[in-house]
């Protein structure tokens, strides 16, 4: 176990159990950049169905994302009817320094228009070179929130049975967080944000932005309450990545995508 209760990740033996993990589930390793503090990876394994890319750790003081992704993988959650791309450990400087920011002080979650940081100028690259997504899920934490929520960006068919399943799913753990608006924008429904495929400031686009320009059709992006315990917060975000994963597949297998 390389976490307890603590909010801070150990990063460093993140890493390497990530990698050992990653290895033994038949991933490989793609460089796509060094930083003072180690490589940005991404992993990957081909599938025979549709491609879902999850990401994590894009911001240093939001640890419960990449210890789901460690839990998933360990567990054998990757199944091989899906193409899958993970990049679990965005921002390797901004965990050591235990902040939200890269060392220089930068959100990369809002560099995907200028990219103006060696992290996300290499990460755009790798994606807009490989496969397009069918379906992208980024795992984030928020201060501000008692209660689990989510963003969906989509521009296909609208499934309003997914956010229930997803709520539903993350429910033993958080309830949907409160009110009519959450982080700044109104919601649609508890919980959900269905945000549009454009960015709130001009030149601040997030990764998921980034994405639906490059025509990925869906994207979640989970939010977990970061004050809440760690253990928690990190059972939630395995759930909904099974929960959104698992209603893609049903709908392929149905022929609803």
């Amino acid at each position: 176990m390389i976490w307890a209760m603590t909010a801070v990740l150990d990063w460093q033996n993140y890493q390497d159990s990530f990698r050992k993990a990653a290895e033994a589930a038949g991933f490989s390793a793609v460089v796509l950049a060094d930083v003072d503090c180690g490589a940005i990876i991404a992993w990957e394994r081909p599938g025979t169905g549709p491609h879902v890319y999850v990401s994590a750790g894009i911001h240093g003081d939001e640890p419960a994302g990449p210890l789901a992704l460690l839990e998933l993988i360990r567990e054998g959650f990757f199944s091989d009817d899906v193409s899958w791309s993970i990049c679990p450990f965005l921002n390797p400087s901004g965990f050591a320094a235990n902040q939200r920011e890269n060392a220089h002080g930068v959100d990369l979650n809002r560099d995907y228009w200028l990219q103006s940081t060696i992290e996300v100028a290499a990460h755009a690259l790798w994606l807009k070179e490989g496969r397009k997504p069918d379906l992208f899920i980024s795992l984030h934490e928020d201060w501000e929130t008692t209660g689990f929520y989510f963003y969906e960006i989509n521009t296909g068919l609208d499934d309003p049975e997914r956010m229930r399943q997803i709520l539903d799913a993350v429910g033993p753990w958080f309830a949907p967080e409160p009110g009519p608006v959450i982080d700044g924008h109104e919601i649609r429904d508890s919980g959900w944000i269905f945000h549009a495929a454009e960015p709130d400031l001009p030149e601040g686009w997030p990764e998921a932005i980034y994405l639906a320009k490059m025509g990925c059709p869906l994207s979640f992006t989970f939010e977990t309450p970061s004050r809440a315990e760690l253990s928690r917060r990190v059972a939630a975000h395995a759930a909904a990545v099974r929960a959104a994963s698992g209603r893609l597949l049903n709908q392929i297998d149905k022929g609803g995508i």
